[in-house]
């Protein structure tokens, strides 16, 4: 006994083969307009990626100048504070402001100036 012959492929239709030939070139036009929408958007997506990064370091950056700032304050209110309870520096902040002590006299020069106090140091409070 010998063995079968081997099937036959199947016959090509020239026609079949014809079509999807044709068909290629619109596959490739649409994969190529896919492929540009894919670009587009991941550069889109970059640049905004970018500007959300630079947004954030420049908010970031004022927000820890206002703390710092906002800390500074609070520095010189709590100096303020402990100042506030030395009866030194109210003292020196009364004469400053141009009261003497109920047992000095007042002596005021010809040519003082206008203004007392020139030599404080003033404190501002914020």
């Amino acid at each position: 006994m010998t063995p079968p012959d081997p099937p036959l492929p199947p016959r090509r239709d020239l026609r079949a083969s014809w079509r999807q030939m044709q068909r290629l070139p619109v596959t490739l036009m649409i994969t190529s307009l896919l492929a540009g929408l894919g670009i587009v958007q991941l550069t889109f997506q970059l640049g905004n990626l970018t500007y959300r990064t630079l947004t954030w370091r420049h908010e970031t950056q004022a927000t820890d100048a206002r703390i710092r700032a906002l800390e500074r304050d609070v520095r010189v209110l709590r100096d303020a504070e402990r100042a506030a309870n030395d009866p030194a520096y109210l003292e020196v902040l009364a004469r400053c402001q141009g009261f003497v002590g109920a047992q000095e006299d007042v002596v005021v020069a010809k040519g003082a100036p206008e203004v007392s106090g020139e030599s404080c140091k003033t404190l501002r409070l914020p």
